[in-house]
């Protein structure tokens, strides 16, 4: 295909305004690279300053506190369990065991066979008058107040406490 001179000139700067806007591309993409570089290196900066001392002193405030209430929680109820509750199992399994063995010796079985068990006697009762059921209602109620008394003070009210920075700040801007 054969072009004219004016039309070859014509795609011959075309093509020189083309490489022209190309390379000042590559230059706006190097200068944004840069930039963005910068930019992270800035904000590794400002985490390591700003982000992990508050984090940190969060985890200090908050999160410690309570990990270690649970953890001495953990021990007092691993000292109970291992004080208090093993040996009274052991205590209970033993003392069964033991009645287990009574049971099968021969002498108590005998002297069991000598026994003559007579019929229980049935004694009636008293039907519950008014007093006991005023006396139910009375201890009823007197654990619902409890139960409203408990559920009051371990509520979580946050409209109950002011921060000592508010009040202050309050004071400051009313001088």
């Amino acid at each position: 295909m054969s072009l004219s001179r004016k039309r070859r000139k014509e795609l011959i700067r075309l093509r020189k305004s083309a490489d022209e806007l190309w390379s000042h591309q590559a230059e706006v993409l190097e200068r944004a690279n840069a930039i963005a570089r910068e930019a992270g290196q800035q904000a590794g900066l400002l985490t390591r300053e700003e982000v992990v001392p508050r984090v940190r002193e969060s985890y200090d405030h908050y999160v410690r506190p309570r990990v270690d209430a649970t953890q001495q929680l953990a021990t007092e109820v691993k000292r109970a369990v291992v004080h208090d509750v093993l040996p009274g199992i052991g205590t209970a399994i033993g003392t069964v065991m033991s009645v287990g063995d009574v049971a099968r010796d021969a002498r108590v079985r005998a002297a069991l066979g000598r026994i003559h068990l007579q019929k229980p006697i049935v004694v009636k009762q008293k039907t519950t008058g008014a007093a006991t059921y005023v006396a139910i209602g009375l201890a009823i109620a007197a654990a619902v107040g409890v139960a409203y008394a408990v559920w009051q003070t371990f509520r979580a009210d946050d409209e109950l406490w002011v921060s000592d920075e508010e009040t202050e700040s309050n004071s400051t801007r009313e001088a």
